[in-house]
């Protein structure tokens, strides 16, 4: 394959996440207004966002493979925002005890010469167990999840927080569903084998 490979994402999660699949692969940081519409479903929601960010990137470099992600986790039809400070993370965390969160995980593929745009999207069911604050204070100063949706990283401690994940693929929580990457990767010509 000629065409350079590019993730639309400054996500340093997603960037560790394609370095697994690929050592070499370039990145940009899409300007998209990621504001939700009104009534839009957490799942229909990520799926624009990663459209959106894989049409900037292409706009850039029409002659990339370009890939956009995003993630969406959502409590019932509230979505959760990245909290930003330890406060807030504790105050989204307690909101999540003993609850269901749906981390809804958006790919789009686009590139040179191709037609159609793949995409897909996981939705990763976590059960979070029955928080006290000062658990929740323990595990924000433990990991700092301060730019991550949910609170919580589940490929560190977070998943101290869980009583059960249910996913199609282990990494789509972490930000980017690699079983489904790596096929339309190859389906575009990318050699990851």
């Amino acid at each position: 394959m000629s065409a350079r490979l590019i993730l639309a994402s400054q996500s340093p999660y997603r960037r560790e996440l394609l370095g697994r699949l690929l050592p070499d692969f370039g990145t940009l940081s899409p300007q998209v207004d990621e504001t939700r519409r009104p009534g839009e479903p957490p799942r229909e929601l990520a799926l624009r966002l990663a459209r959106l960010k894989a049409a900037a990137g292409f706009r850039l470099h029409p002659g990339a493979v370009i890939i956009g992600s995003d993630q969406v986790a959502a409590l019932g039809d509230d979505t959760l925002g990245k909290p930003g400070t330890p406060d807030k993370a504790v105050s989204q965390l307690l909101r999540c005890s003993g609850q269901l969160v749906e981390f809804h995980t958006a790919v789009c593929v686009t590139g040179p010469g191709e037609e159609v745009d793949l995409t897909h999207i996981d939705t990763t069911r976590v059960r979070f167990r029955t928080l006290t604050r000062a658990e929740a204070e323990r595990y924000v100063a433990a990991d700092l999840p301060l730019d991550c949706a949910g609170s919580f990283k589940a490929e560190r401690r977070g998943v101290l927080l869980l009583e059960s994940i249910d996913s199609q693929d282990p990494t789509a929580i972490q930000g980017l569903p690699l079983i489904w990457l790596g096929r339309a990767l190859i389906a575009r010509g990318v050699p990851l084998l």
